[in-house]
């Protein structure tokens, strides 16, 4: 309904995890190939139905009426298919974190919405540690202050160096992969980002993350 009224200027569906989504982008073709061999069959089936009618009594919905309805739902089935073929109406955002399993769900992803005809140049990287910098430099960073921390301290940091150097890994294989796409990188922040304040907040970095990028570069 939202799809053919276009009473907003955007609306977003935000979907399951990338299983999920491939079978719901997929259902209007599935289903709208299932319609056309239904009304195919229609004449086949005919006599059948008319007996199922004369048996079940005058409660029973007419053969044309069904048959309308049908074709009215698959009208409305081609017509959201159309929309979101239409790079002009519709575009799928990737999102992901900088790990493998992300990373090759994103790619997987891609391939199937592009055989499916969807609009997909975007990438939203989530969750980088200091995505402004590289793990060398932090390297650099830790072997100056280590002597003056804690064993803590240093447990901690060195975690976070692993992570971050994970991190950076894939990341620069995610630049290597879709070097023809819009990537943008989120930062890992320190609290939920929850609440209208938070959430505007955060959208900021979408809007300046053409910065951000050329630093990591």
């Amino acid at each position: 309904k939202q799809v053919q009224s276009m009473d907003y200027d955007v609306i977003v569906f935000d979907t399951a995890p990338t299983g999920h989504t491939l079978r719901l982008l997929s259902f209007p073709s599935m289903l709208g190939k299932a319609f056309d061999k239904i009304m195919a069959l229609k004449n086949r089936f005919s006599g059948l139905f008319t007996q199922m009618q004369g048996m079940m009594g005058p409660d029973m919905p007419s053969e044309d009426m069904l048959l309308g309805k049908l074709e009215q739902t698959r009208e409305v089935i081609e017509r959201v298919n159309l929309t979101f073929k239409d790079p002009t109406k519709t575009t799928f955002v990737c999102v992901c974190i900088p790990e493998f399993l992300s990373l090759y769900e994103t790619e997987r992803l891609v391939q199937e919405l592009t055989k499916l005809d969807f609009d997909t140049h975007n990438i939203v990287v989530n969750q980088v540690l200091f995505p402004d910098k590289d793990a060398t430099q932090l390297t650099e960073w830790y072997e100056e202050e280590k002597p003056k921390l804690s064993e803590t301290s240093q447990d901690l940091l060195s975690k976070l160096l692993a992570r971050k150097r994970m991190q950076d890994k894939y990341v620069n294989q995610i630049w290597d992969l879709y070097e023809d796409f819009h990537v943008v990188l989120m930062p890992l922040l320190n609290h939920e980002v929850r609440g209208s304040d938070k959430l505007e907040s955060f959208s900021e970095h979408l809007v300046d993350a053409e910065d951000e990028v050329e630093d990591v570069e």
